[in-house]
């Protein structure tokens, strides 16, 4: 008897000393390929920091290209159900749930990456709480300019008339179609099967994805716009299962907390920001045709993409918000970080 309780004592003594380690296993989950730009050089960086931050004590593994099944949609409610515990997702595979983070897609508002990344991050931590109080939220972060990847030249609004486009949320869906276009939303992992097939005419992303997606391969022609104004951007969240985070301990929360916020919001659209001169880089060298819209034919665009702006307000006055004044206050905090661009 008095050999079991020896035996007991030990045992217990023993899930002690591991439990005060608390030990953490995590899993990344993420829908690109490993050699794309956030995966490669935001993700595995950040967790690399975190790891060592924790003197070992976290453990991330990152499963890239849905490798834990699922699709890009569903990755946001992966993370909220505990079915994996950290996730990297665009905000607007899931239309309508997140509306507040809308303001950011709105044509010609965005800067760069890491300008509006910080934009996005300050006010979403002021007005997004509330839609996103199922997950513990690391950051929200941008992309660079968004642009137009397609067959054909566009050299002017008129060339967009009937073109089947990619679109990769509900809000900017809605610019295409303004914008004469018919817009085809999936998302951007189906791009190079859907260009090749001829399932669509054009896509809509950032330089920077193109590499892996062999976009500058599958098209020769590239439409940017004047000014200091891209057409678009996305919103993107990095967020983990609120469950996982809370049964860290305070000194492994800090870790997590250490590596969450503006400045890993700035690092992440800083990183799309250095990789859209790369994605540029290659379809240069391949000779593709990178069009310019002069200021008068960029003027045409954002004037006719200026409805949605006004649109979107009334929406989100409709649902008890004051649309206008968070379309300015994002602008006013893409305008505060870009200052000195």
């Amino acid at each position: 008897m008095l050999k079991c309780s020896i035996a007991a004592v030990v045992a217990l003594g023993s899930m002690t000393v591991s439990g005060f380690a608390q030990d953490v296993s995590l899993r990344l989950h993420q829908m690109l390929p490993p050699q794309a730009t956030i995966p490669a050089k935001a993700l595995k960086p950040w967790a690399e920091k975190v790891m060592q931050e924790s003197g070992g004590r976290i453990k991330i593994d990152q499963f890239d290209a849905m490798a834990l099944g699922g699709t890009p949609p569903s990755l946001y409610d992966q993370a909220k159900d505990g079915a994996v515990d950290i996730i990297w997702t665009v905000i607007g595979y899931t239309p309508g749930r997140f509306p507040t983070t809308e303001a950011f897609e709105l044509p010609f508002l965005m800067t760069t990456g890491e300008a509006t990344s910080k934009a996005l991050q300050e006010y979403c931590e002021k007005h997004c709480m509330e839609e996103f109080a199922d997950v513990k939220v690391i950051a929200w972060h941008a992309h660079g300019p968004g642009l137009i990847h397609s067959k054909t030249p566009v050299n002017t609004l008129e060339d967009m008339k009937g073109l089947k486009i990619r679109g990769g949320s509900r809000t900017i869906n809605q610019m295409l179609e303004k914008l004469g276009s018919i817009p085809v939303g999936m998302p951007v992992p189906a791009v190079s099967e859907a260009l090749s097939k001829g399932v669509i005419d054009a896509t809509t992303i950032p330089w920077e994805v193109t590499p892996s997606l062999k976009v500058s391969e599958l098209v020769s022609n590239h439409t940017t716009f004047s000014g200091t104004n891209g057409l678009y951007t996305q919103t993107f969240v990095v967020a983990m299962n609120k469950s996982a985070y809370d049964a860290m301990p305070d000194d492994l929360k800090k870790v997590i907390d250490d590596n969450s916020g503006i400045e890993t919001a700035a690092f992440f659209g800083r990183v799309m920001d250095e990789g859209d001169i790369g994605g540029k880089a290659i379809a240069e060298g391949r000779n593709n045709n990178i069009i310019v819209l002069d200021e008068a034919e960029t003027q045409r665009w954002k004037d006719t993409a200026a409805p949605l702006v006004e649109a979107w307000e009334a929406e989100m006055t409709g649902k008890g918000k004051d649309g206008k004044a968070l379309v300015e206050e994002a602008r006013s905090l893409v305008e505060k970080y870009s200052t000195g661009m």
